[in-house]
């Protein structure tokens, strides 16, 4: 067929070795220099002393990346740039130093690097200006965020007509007027310009209307003013744009509404005025609009419903009045002012509401009851008066209803240990008694105050102290305890038992090393999977440690990639989880099964490993202290009935100390765990990155990587591989290229995971970001792909 042999001609041409043995940052070029020139470079530098004795494995020395004739392509070192002679490699095209501390100027013969595309100095501590011989690097992408460096703005800029990337983060233009240097208006390529806290006065001249390519513009923590440029609407190809923490005014110019494919616009700190028009509609493919702590008014227009990609919306601290739209109820974070509707309880994927600070008056709405996704309930700083109808169908961990003129009962928060409730007493409008209300005050607050400490030690010591080796819980009227999240609030124990007719094996759909998975559906209608530990296992406090463990971080996270846990019972006949139910099950009995995947295509498997790789990245850059899995594998990778992958089994996670060494036991799955924990007990997140190597490994080969794992040393046994001959055989070769191209980029990233240096795999944050063809709504980071 054509297009298997349109597709072999791509993977044959990029040979295993460009991948296999390739780290984060891997590029190719091509080879024209005398290697003994690159190797007298290398010694005369002093950088690798220790290795100089042997210059003809040059390409084993740290930091050292070369392609298959043995030029070097990638210098990744953290030295000063001394006596390096750039000259001698004209094939390099990617120098990367960023996150070390270089010190000292950019030397001006680094002009020589002709072939040079990526250069990456970023949070270097590099001062002084930018040398003229830059300018000679034309197709040059240039990464100088979070630098000392400043200076006149380099005319040569406005030469890289080629330039695609520019960040300057925290570069000081010292011009005299610190104005945007309109050199750069003339980089017509431009896609990428971030200019973060440059000390940037004055207006965005109208000039910025001549980068069409534009796709990123971030200029938010400077001093702009005036108003938003109506040329902005002539960069048709905006998807992200971001004035944050400036001094703009006026309203939002009516050509920004053309923008699109703007998918992320903030425009928070400013001081913007005017209402919310409804052009607004015109951006379809919005995902995140911030307009916070600015001098907006009127309402909230109804043409938002029509924006059906919104996921964040963000109004606060602005004069917008009225109520909200119903039909606003697939929002995931909303901060609105204004009455509290009954609708509220449409808003079914609600997790985060926050209304405080505001002029809110009557009863607060029982709807809210109905918010099963809600965590975080902020109502202080108003006029509401009731009580906080929490029930016990949400998931609210935090609720803050402080500080409201009239009552709120605190009768919700009585004997839920899951929330932790900040609460005070009801403000007094009288004048002629708030002397007397005050000097009660004085006499019975702190009184109030240590008895409810008092209570409260009481109650956690009673509830959380050890007892025989196992945390101990407060009791309820027939000795156990029993959390679950539902929609009615009425489900308990012996729903759960009538569900599996007492975890009959009949509804058992899998079993594990300390539990069995159960199916059951609750008088509600919904289905949910039960991880009931076994008798046995429960009497033992390793197994009871890990259960309550995972109960621990699954309580405590939230993302769409991790699986999500409705509620926990600890009786005393059985202890189980009750998780969201996954119809296809684990990620490795969907591989080992032939229907099953054959209906994995491979559009399919990258959406999974896609999954696993931003769920990871949440765990280790999102979560406070970061969290590390140390179980990563096939197994406890679940699948929905669209074959969307959700991380599970959290009993051996671990909340990273970063003042500690993280020493540990060995744990994890016999073929995911990664080399280093042969030979020391301290764990890391490259832990995860290693199983996570595995895993898309496993996932493009349809079975477990053990004979390629061997091979990874000595590298050389890859030397003849094509991805070709060890993709799943089981699925025909993709016909489309844009699916080739990620099957080579996940075999790329796995490869570099897999890298027996931990420091030198990289980051799942990192991955993540190679799997995305923009920044989306996040804040990108300051770096450039270099993949």
């Amino acid at each position: 067929m054509a297009s298997s042999s349109t597709f072999s001609i791509i993977l044959g041409m990029l040979q295993a070795i460009n991948f296999l043995i390739s780290i984060a940052r891997t590029v190719t070029v091509a080879d024209s220099s005398p290697l003994a020139s690159e190797a007298i470079a290398m010694v005369e530098s002093g950088w690798w002393s220790n290795y100089s004795n042997n210059a003809s494995e040059r390409c084993q020395w740290p930091g050292i990346s070369c392609n298959t004739a043995g030029s070097i392509i990638q210098i990744n070192l953290s030295y000063e740039f001394g006596k390096l002679n750039f000259s001698s490699f004209p094939n390099l095209v990617l120098l990367d130093l960023s996150d070390r501390q270089l010190g000292g100027k950019i030397p001006h013969h680094i002009g020589n690097l002709s072939a040079l595309k990526h250069l990456d100095l970023s949070n270097c501590g590099l001062s002084g200006e930018l040398p003229p011989p830059l300018g000679n690097l034309t197709q040059l992408d240039l990464n100088l965020s979070r630098t000392s460096l400043s200076g006149n703005s380099p005319p040569f800029l406005g030469l890289l007509t080629n330039l695609r990337h520019l960040l300057l983060d925290g570069y000081q233009f010292d011009d005299g007027n610190n104005t945007i240097p309109q050199n750069l208006w003339n980089l017509r390529g431009l896609e990428t310009l971030s200019l973060i806290r440059c000390g940037i006065v004055g207006p965005i001249p109208s000039a910025l209307g001549q980068l069409l390519n534009l796709k990123y513009l971030i200029l938010w923590g400077n001093k702009i003013n005036g108003t938003i440029p109506s040329e902005v609407g002539f960069l048709s190809n905006l998807t992200y744009f971001d004035v944050y923490d400036n001094r703009l005014v006026g309203s939002i110019p009516f050509s920004l509404y053309q923008l699109t494919n703007l998918e992320t616009l903030y425009l928070d700190n400013n001081q913007l005025e005017g209402s919310i028009p409804q052009n607004i509609e015109k951006l379809m493919n919005i995902k995140v609009l911030s307009i916070t702590n600015n001098s907006f008014t009127g309402h909230i227009p109804l043409v938002l419903c029509r924006l059906t990609k919104l996921e964040s919306i963000y109004l606060h601290k602005n004069q917008i009045s009225g109520s909200i739209p119903s039909c606003l109820g697939k929002l995931f974070n909303l901060r609105y002012f204004g009455s509290i509707p009954s609708c509220i309880g449409n808003f079914s994927n609600l997790y985060n509401l926050e209304l405080d600070s505001n002029l809110l008056k009557g009863p607060i709405p029982e709807e809210i009851g109905r918010l099963f996704c809600l965590s975080n309930l902020n109502l202080s700083f108003n006029q509401l008066s009731g009580s906080v109808p929490i029930l016990s169908a949400t998931k609210l961990r935090i609720i803050d209803a402080g500080n409201n003129c009239n009552k709120i009962s605190p009768d919700p928060f009585e004997g839920n240990s899951r929330l932790s409730p900040y609460m005070c007493p009801s403000p007094v409008t009288n004048k002629a008694n708030s002397s007397t209300i005050l000097y009660y005050i004085k006499i019975f607050l702190p009184i109030a105050i240590f008895f409810a400490f008092s209570i409260l030690g009481y109650f956690l010591f009673s509830r959380f102290k050890p007892k025989n080796n196992r945390v101990g819980v407060q009791p309820t009227k027939n000795g156990d305890l029993c959390s679950i999240w539902n929609y009615d609030g009425k489900i308990a124990y012996e729903d759960i038992v009538a569900a599996t007719e007492d975890f009959d094996f009949r509804y058992c759909i899998g079993v594990g090393g300390y539990g069995s998975v159960y199916r059951a559906q609750l008088p509600c209608g919904k289905v949910v999977a039960l991880k009931k530990l076994h008798r046995l296992e429960a009497e033992n406090p390793a197994f009871d440690k890990s259960f309550r463990n995972e109960i621990k971080f699954l309580t405590e996270i939230r993302h769409r990639s991790i699986v999500k846990l409705h509620g926990f019972c600890l009786h005393r006949r059985s202890m189980f989880l009750i998780y969201e139910y996954m119809e296809k099950g684990s990620l490795f009995c969907n591989l080992r099964d032939k229907v099953e995947a054959v209906e994995m295509d491979w559009t399919k498997r990258v959406e999974i490993i896609k999954g696993i790789a931003h769920a990871l990245s949440y765990l280790h850059y999102d979560c406070s202290p970061p969290i590390v899995h140390r179980d990563i594998s096939s197994n406890n990778v679940l699948l929905n009935s669209s074959f969307e992958a959700f991380v599970a089994d959290f009993g051996t996670a671990k909340m990273l100390d970063l003042e500690s060494s993280n020493q540990t036991i060995i744990v994890g799955t016999c073929g995911y765990v990664a080399p280093e924990l042969a030979y020391t007990l301290t764990v890391n997140e490259k832990c995860d990155v290693y199983s996570f190597g595995v895993v898309a490994l496993e996932t493009l080969m349809g079975k477990h990587p053990e004979e390629l794992l061997s091979w990874l040393s000595p590298p050389t046994s890859l030397m003849n591989m094509r991805l070709i001959d060890v993709l799943d055989n089981r699925l025909p070769l993709p016909t489309s290229q844009l699916v080739a191209q990620n099957l080579v980029r996940i075999a790329t990233l796995a490869f570099a995971c897999l890298n027996p240096q931990p420091k030198s795999r990289p980051t799942m944050k990192e991955v993540f970001l190679q799997f995305r063809a923009s920044f989306k709504h996040e804040r990108p980071t300051q770096r450039i792909n270099k993949i």
